[in-house]
């Protein structure tokens, strides 16, 4: 993680200091990605700025993790151009690896050292000098607020503590792209929250993240941009305040009734005006319109044996509903 400069390490871009700094750290055109006669990856474009929080979002199968493994250097594009840190995956690989850290899905710490060593062994691989690899260790341990964990075994951590070191291990070798596989899967809340603070901490030193992630408010709290892709192809792109605001309205109205019945109720919304749309979930209907609460009144008058009615905001959860008509798990 970059803060004071170890003076055997080569110095970092900086953003606005040089043409290639200005130039986006990813670039993708027609890319795509091919398995036999299975297309994983449909001729995609993105661009991924320097410095900023970029996320892929989507249903499973969507293509997100083949798309991050190409950018990761760890499989190889089927067509297409492709540009890591200015460099073409197929030439470069090695060079661009040395300047990404990746935080897998799966931790996969060594278990038979300690926790400082995780950190120590994995930033030798970069043929860092010792000293320098231990002192960057030790940082990054305090970054992560495991320091006074440093002489455990990393079986004795909780899933938040393991899921912040392995953050840790991926940034050694001070990358300027780290990319993170559902960094708070599995997590609870809080440990959630830590994680999310210590990748803030990151983007505000100048880091570029990209993240997959099946929470919507984490994508929401995280990312500056986003692309949601469905079947191997890109279907929106942009902010999430973006994405929210130009395909779902701004109020939802959760209903759930006793004994079905969802079509007539959908019907009668949609033909009172009061809702722009109706969406039928197995176990619940949602209906979107500018105002939850006269949604709620008209669906109170149309079905007055209500189990349950929630209003709430839109949320990037509605905008997959409305552009792959499947919700994030499925």
């Amino acid at each position: 993680m970059p803060q004071a400069s170890d003076p055997q390490a080569p110095p970092r871009p900086q953003p606005g200091r040089t043409g290639l700094a200005l130039a986006p750290i990813v670039l993708a055109r027609g890319l795509e990605k091919r398995f036999g006669d299975f297309v994983a990856v449909a001729g995609i474009d993105f661009e991924i700025e320097r410095g900023e929080v970029f996320g892929f979002l989507g249903p499973n199968g969507a293509g997100k993790t083949s798309t991050m493994r190409m950018v990761a250097c760890m499989s190889p594009p089927s067509a297409g151009t492709l540009l890591v840190r200015g460099m073409d995956p197929r030439r470069d690989g090695p060079a661009i690896r040395a300047g990404i850290g990746v935080v897998p899905q799966e931790d996969a710490l060594d278990t038979e050292l300690s926790v400082l060593d995780n950190l120590v062994v994995y930033g030798r691989y970069f043929d860092l000098p010792r000293k320098v690899v231990r002192e960057r260790a030790k940082r990054l341990l305090e970054m992560a607020q495991l320091s006074a964990r440093a002489n455990a075994r990393p079986e004795s951590l909780s899933g938040g503590m393991r899921r912040r070191l392995t953050i840790a291990r991926a940034l050694i070798s001070e990358p300027e792209l780290v990319i993170l596989d559902e960094p708070t899967t599995g997590l609870d809340p809080q440990a959630r929250h830590l994680v999310w603070e210590r990748l803030f901490q990151l983007r505000r030193e100048g880091v570029t993240l990209v993240i997959t992630t099946h929470y919507m408010d984490e994508a929401e709290q995280l990312c500056d941009r986003l692309v949601v892709m469905d079947h191997g192809r890109i279907v929106a792109t942009g902010s999430p305040r973006q994405l929210i605001s130009e395909h779902v309205s701004r109020e939802v109205l959760e209903l759930r009734l006793e004994d079905g019945g969802y079509g007539p109720l959908a019907a009668a919304l949609s033909a009172s005006g009061t809702a722009d749309r109706c969406e039928l979930l197995a176990d619940r209907l949602l209906c979107y319109g500018p105002d939850g609460d006269a949604l709620l009144a008209e669906a109170e008058r149309h079905a007055p044996r209500l189990l349950s009615a929630l209003v709430r905001r839109a949320s990037l959860e509605d905008v997959f509903l409305t552009l792959t008509g499947r919700t994030l798990l499925e």
